[in-house]
């Protein structure tokens, strides 16, 4: 390795606080982690269209001509680098809600880490919301991936009696709508003047109280019903999606 190249390497292996003699596939391990994690900062901070190779280059520490080794074009990182935050937010979220002990709990840790997880990676929200004109297909591989694995967590709920059976097809319809939640509920309360902060507590216990115990009346015949009629016990259309024991 040429003398120049090695000096350019040296703030990467001291920041991932690797030791300096690594084999080839460790090394080539390093460089890429490094470029993407250096394009998830930059991207968050300038945009998609602003980022420049030459800039996610220098900021991960390595040649500009090295990027080609790793990425055919800047499409190519653009593409890659949403899949590997989601995995990174998935397991994330795994990990902070894996100790729960019914699918409420669950639901509720889940809930709260994906906001801590923002709070870690605040970069996430701008990448994941440009990438649907930036990069569409990585937008699209995320959306299908978050969406199966909530559907999967919909039907594990049901079939352990935490939630109520429902259509095959419907599980689908509860992920996005589970889905839409966050994506609203993190831009109006959960970023202001284009930074990440804390997500209040009466935001979490609105969600649950309406996953929980629902909103609207499944028995009210909505085209004839009278505006004062009292509805009976407020359920989310279809059936409660989690069943939770009253305070």
């Amino acid at each position: 390795m040429k003398p120049e190249r090695r000096k350019r390497m040296l703030p990467l292996v001291k920041r991932l606080g690797k030791a300096q003699k690594l084999t080839r596939a460790q090394k080539q391990s390093h460089i890429r982690t490094a470029l993407l994690e250096a394009a998830a900062k930059v991207v968050g901070e300038v945009g998609y269209s602003a980022a420049m190779i030459s800039t996610i280059t220098r900021r991960a520490g390595v040649a500009q001509g090295t990027f080609y080794n790793y990425f055919s074009s800047r499409q190519d990182l653009f593409d890659q680098l949403l899949p590997s935050m989601s995995d990174e937010m998935l397991a994330f979220i795994s990990e902070r809600s894996s100790h729960a002990t019914n699918d409420v709990a669950r639901e509720k840790l889940r809930f709260e880490a994906y906001f801590a997880y923002l709070l870690e990676r605040p970069e996430f929200y701008r990448i994941l919301y440009e990438s649907e004109l930036f990069a569409p297909d990585a937008f699209q591989k995320h959306i299908d991936v978050v969406a199966r694995g909530y559907q999967r967590v919909l039907q594990r709920a049901a079939n352990s009696g935490d939630a109520h059976t429902a259509d095959a097809r419907e599980y689908e319809v509860l992920a996005f709508m589970l889905m839409g939640a966050r994506k609203y509920l993190s831009s109006r309360f959960a970023r202001s003047n284009g930074t990440i902060r804390e997500l209040p507590d009466f935001v979490t216990k609105a969600y649950m109280r309406f996953v929980c115990s629902g909103f609207w009346d499944e028995h009210a015949n909505i085209a004839n019903s009278s505006p004062t009629k009292q509805t009976k016990k407020p359920t989310l259309a279809g059936g409660r999606l989690l069943r939770s024991e009253k305070a």
